[in-house]
């Protein structure tokens, strides 16, 4: 546990100086993470006021405080492995990670957690200009604000085991970029990404509730938005654990199967 320790802290380090190196990278990436939650924030709030004002439950400062809230979510929730993952295999770089003596997931843990760390100062700010800007409606329980934080770090645990679960895809097929978008645009539906998912039709609804998308982004959201009850919240955090398990199962499964395959493909 020590030897893991310090391992953290080394890569913590590492991303540290990283991301203050290419801070241009990190910018783009940030303004990417913004601009897709506020161009949905200003779609539905001019459907809203075209509607009379709501839409559903949701009125126009109810879609402000969504779209905020949710752009804070996906921030800390988000992964680039599924991208990365695929790059590592056919330069060989994998290889190299293969040779140390700690699974490299952990570097990758690492290098996601530091990330968060050096970019939610500037995105809690860019957060709290656009609620004031779109008069944004935020009013969490205080229940619902104590559960908000585990349940935020099970959906980061959820979608991180998940996503490095299918980059493995990798070990069979080099070119993963069409499962790769086909996952994604699931998720842009399924996990309330592009409107809330209770106005979606009610079969969506059913197959979000069955998948793992809702519960990494759309059951925070509502979470802190007030919208749930705490059965409602027990039921998310019970469908949360079981997607880790799942996730967990199928990570070390598909590992197993796909390092016995593996031949460097680069250098």
């Amino acid at each position: 546990m020590r030897a893991l320790a310090g391992l953290y802290l080394q890569q913590f380090k590492t991303t540290m100086a990283m991301m203050f190196q290419y801070r241009a990278m990190l910018a783009i990436w940030m303004l990417g993470q913004v601009l897709e939650p506020l161009i949905y924030l200003i779609v539905w709030s001019a459907v809203s006021t075209g509607a009379g004002g709501s839409v559903g439950s949701y009125t126009t400062r109810d879609f402000a405080g969504y779209f905020v809230v949710l752009m804070l979510v996906n921030q800390f929730s988000y992964t680039w492995i599924m991208y990365d993952f695929e790059y590592r295999v056919r330069e060989g770089l994998l290889s190299f990670a293969l040779l140390k003596p700690v699974h490299p997931i952990h570097s990758d843990i690492a290098d996601n957690v530091s990330s968060k760390l050096i970019t939610l100062p500037a995105m809690v700010l860019i957060a709290i200009v656009l609620a004031f800007a779109f008069h944004a409606s935020i009013s969490p329980q205080p229940w619902a604000i104590l559960v908000f934080i585990p349940v935020l770090l099970m959906a980061f645990m959820v979608r991180f085991l998940l996503e490095w679960t299918l980059a493995l895809v990798a070990f069979w097929t080099t070119r993963v970029s069409a499962i790769n978008q086909s996952y994604f645009v699931l998720m842009l539906f399924l996990s309330g990404q592009i409107a809330p998912l209770t106005l979606l039709p009610q079969p969506v609804q059913v197959i979000a509730d069955l998948l793992p998308f809702r519960w990494v982004i759309g059951f925070p959201v509502e979470l802190l938005l007030g919208k749930l009850s705490p059965v409602d919240a027990l039921i998310g955090l019970g469908a949360q654990a079981a997607w880790i398990i799942v996730g967990y199962v199928l990570l070390r499964i598909v590992w197993k199967a796909g390092t016995k395959v593996y031949s460097a493909v680069g250098a």
